[in-house]
């Protein structure tokens, strides 16, 4: 069994820890260590993963799931003020720019997985 069907087959658990992850990251205070590279790209980073195994899988109105991830990427930056953090709109602009580079390489994915099945 390969990650990418273990991805799909537990698509909801794995989007569910992710989600708790990138809230606990998000939410805590900013005596965290900071980690290479770019804020936005970590941004992008985080919810392309979130994502990801959503839109591999593509279960029954996974289309609300996106809608879900990208509200509450903006919920979270309005939080953020409230518990020692700054929220900004460009981290939720990066949030949605990895929202679509998740839904893109799940789609890539899925449409080279399909053309292997067909031949």
């Amino acid at each position: 069994m390969n990650t990418l069907t273990l991805i799909e087959e537990h698509w909801l658990i794995v989007s569910a820890c992710l989600l708790l992850i990138i809230t606990a990251l998000s939410l805590w205070p900013l005596d965290i260590p900071s980690a290479p590279g770019s804020d936005k790209i970590h941004h992008l980073v985080a919810y392309a993963a979130l994502v990801f195994p959503v839109a591999l899988r593509q279960p029954n109105r996974w289309l609300w799931f996106v809608v879900f991830f990208i509200g509450y990427s903006g919920l979270i930056e309005l939080i953020q003020p409230y518990v020692n953090r700054y929220g900004e709109w460009l981290d939720m602009l990066a949030n949605t720019a990895g929202v679509v580079c998740g839904i893109a390489l799940a789609t890539a994915i899925n449409a080279v997985g399909n053309r292997r099945l067909k031949d």
